[in-house]
């Protein structure tokens, strides 16, 4: 069966060989030079994803699609820092390519996560193992978290987010989730106001240090690690250019700390 593929690259010097050369080994290429483009599909059997694109960063164009599809995604791109590779990894990509590379690198590489796609479409669904039981602590009652009609992907609905800061414990739905020390401290910020923005310096100085000078893809990648790990990307909303908030019912009444149960409030 012929792959598709979806190349999103706005350099014409790097497109028009790529297409030609992947038409070579057998894949029917669709070329779009946006990120806004890109997001518009059909996206096919791959995509193959550049981040540095005019419009949009390449990083948010794989967060959109990965709210829509599934479909496998190698990112390519001149970008060569360890957090660019580990931020594209947490959103949702499949593989990463640095520039430049050869035609059959990529070859290589398209067929491994192909074959990846079709053996996980194909296998029988398992029953995932437990979660190891933490209990919970008897004074904190889960209530759900409803989500406000946004145009956002909201969280799914039923499962209560319980965060207590007494403990330092996490659950989702019941089910403890297992957070590194950062990581807590980030879930916890936003649940000091949910529905709130804080921006992106606000985070870093209140959860690494008013003097951090390390590079600001760490919160990238602790946001998409969080997300991750909640089990639904929807609990934190990117609001572009602005910074993140949980995402909560915009009409839960005054004395419940927005959906957030007691525990969970500073």
């Amino acid at each position: 069966m012929t792959v598709r593929a979806l190349l999103i690259e706005d350099d014409e010097t790097i497109a028009e060989p790529l297409v030609e050369g992947l038409g070579r080994y057998g894949l029917t290429v669709g070329h779009v030079s946006t990120g806004a483009a890109g997001l518009e599909g059909p996206y096919g059997d791959i995509v193959l994803l550049d981040l540095g694109l005019p419009d949009m960063d390449g990083i948010d164009v794989c967060r959109g699609i990965r709210q829509l599809s599934d479909v496998p995604i190698i990112m390519l791109t001149a970008r060569g820092e360890e957090a660019d590779r580990v931020l594209g990894l947490e959103l949702g990509a499949d593989d990463y390519l640095a520039k430049p590379f050869s035609m059959r690198e990529l070859i290589a590489r398209i067929r491994a996560v192909t074959r990846r796609s079709q053996r996980t479409a194909t296998a029988p669904s398992a029953t995932a193992a437990p979660a190891a039981a933490v209990a919970p602590d008897p004074t904190v009652t889960p209530r759900p978290v409803t989500p406000p009609p946004a145009a956002q992907p909201t969280p799914r609905e039923q499962e209560p987010l319980v965060v207590d800061r007494r403990t330092r414990q996490v659950w989702v739905g019941g089910a403890p989730v297992s957070l590194t020390p950062k990581e807590f401290e980030l879930l916890a910020l936003l649940t000091e106001d949910p529905g709130a923005v804080y921006s992106r310096q606000q985070i870093l100085d209140r959860v690494w240090d008013p003097h951090f000078h390390g590079p600001t893809k760490t919160l990238d990648v602790h946001i998409a690690t969080l997300r991750r790990k909640l089990g639904d990307p929807a609990w934190i909303q990117t609001l572009r250019g602005v910074g993140f908030r949980l995402a909560v019912h915009s009409g839960i009444p005054a004395g419940t700390a927005s959906g957030v149960p007691e525990a969970a409030r500073p």
